[in-house]
């Protein structure tokens, strides 16, 4: 018979661990399915785990290493009584109670534990180029966060890849650090808002390459440049930056829930009344539901409340 649990939680990000800490003090001995160390879009502690320096997260005045932040929130849980399970969800069934989840094949196996309740923490991830160079220098000059990383690009030029007016808001919060900044868009025209395109056209720091791709990202230990080419011309250049902004989108990691939790048009998990998903007893937090701010500090805030709304419905159900 596969464990049942009065909360499972899926993902270790900041949302997850918020959530284990409170579920924990709670005395619900919270379970958390908290990924697979081999994967970049759902490995244990999400997305910080890829972030070298963290200087805006409350409480650490000289900043802290992504990962040792991470590590810590981990701890905390664990000191009040959080189990773990270092492996992916690979299904879950909403439809009967309490809720099967698999962390192996479902097809042929028993779901590993059943859950009361759940608590959906599994993130978004950023798309990426995936040209040479990217993968390496992630969280070395190559970034997805301008309000993370923007400060250490201080007096420095840089490049933003995309079209949208997330490129563009990136590009635009970057001037206040960068001495330059190139937005590189394979087209002619932006994607963005017109209000968006205005502001970013008015700005005297930013520089436009049209019609470019970047093909590579350059350097051994840290982002020294970006291979840039012309769709059109095919000419190819080595633009000497030393920061990189990919922002051409995320990708919430709710596939785990299609057909079975309600979502927006762009795949994020919608809630009501707090975290609240469409189903009784599953809530939802942090970036799968939050295309807005995508921030550890917000990751653990909305981990906060889908862990006091649990404990409350649990509560409600006699548990």
């Amino acid at each position: 018979m596969p464990d049942v649990r009065d909360v499972v939680i899926l993902g270790s990000g900041p949302a997850g661990l918020t959530a284990a800490i409170y579920t924990a003090r709670a005395n619900l001995a919270p379970l958390v399915v908290e990924g697979e160390p081999s994967s970049t879009s759902d490995q244990p502690g999400g997305q910080l785990m890829l972030t070298t320096e963290v200087e805006n997260y409350p409480g650490f005045v000289d900043g802290i290493l992504g990962p040792e932040l991470m590590q810590r929130f981990r701890d905390q849980a664990s000191r009040f009584g959080a189990e773990y399970v270092t492996r992916k969800a690979s299904a879950v069934d909403l439809s009967r109670r309490p809720f099967p989840v698999w962390v192996d094949d479902p097809a042929t196996t028993d779901p590993a534990v059943e859950a009361r309740s759940l608590i959906v923490a599994t993130g978004a991830r950023s798309l990426m180029l995936g040209v040479p160079g990217e993968e390496k220098l992630l969280g070395h000059g190559v970034s997805t966060c301008a309000t993370c990383d923007g400060f250490f690009f201080r007096d420095q030029e840089i490049v933003v890849v995309g079209g949208g007016d997330s490129a563009l808001e990136e590009a635009i919060f970057l001037t206040r650090f960068a001495s330059r900044v190139t937005v590189v868009h394979r087209r002619k025209e932006l994607r963005a808002s017109k209000i968006m395109q205005d502001r970013a056209f008015a700005n005297d720091k930013i520089a436009f390459r049209w019609d470019s791709v970047v093909t590579e990202i350059l350097g051994d230990t840290k982002v020294s440049g970006a291979r840039i080419r012309n769709v059109l011309s095919g000419e190819v250049e080595d633009v000497a930056v030393s920061g990189i902004f990919v922002a051409i989108g995320h990708q919430p990691n709710t596939a785990l829930f299609s057909g079975q939790l309600d979502m927006d048009d762009n795949g994020y998990l919608r809630t009501s009344a707090g975290s609240r998903s469409s189903v009784e007893g599953v809530f939802v937090c942090g970036d799968v539901q939050d295309h807005v701010y995508q921030q550890a500090i917000t990751a653990a805030g909305s981990g906060c409340m889908a862990a006091i709304d649990a404990e409350r419905w649990l509560e409600a159900q006699g548990r």
